[in-house]
């Protein structure tokens, strides 16, 4: 994972599309599904872990832009 696209890509694969219309609440709301995917078994701790950090930058940097 090296970016917010290969995180869409991951969540693609089970048929999740997220746009919310805000770029910070579709991140929150990727978290979420990616969370859900990992509790049920349906990613491994491989998969998960890597695109959870780059959601979590990513969320970062969206409320960093909100600041200035």
């Amino acid at each position: 994972m090296i970016n917010l696209y290969d995180v869409q890509q991951l969540l693609k694969r089970f048929g999740i599309y997220v746009y919310l219309g805000k770029r910070s609440w579709d991140i929150e709301l990727m978290m979420i599904e990616l969370k859900k995917l990992h509790e049920n078994g349906l990613i491994e701790r491989t998969e998960y872990l890597p695109a959870l950090l780059v959601l979590k930058q990513e969320h970062r940097k969206e409320e960093e832009k909100l600041e200035e």
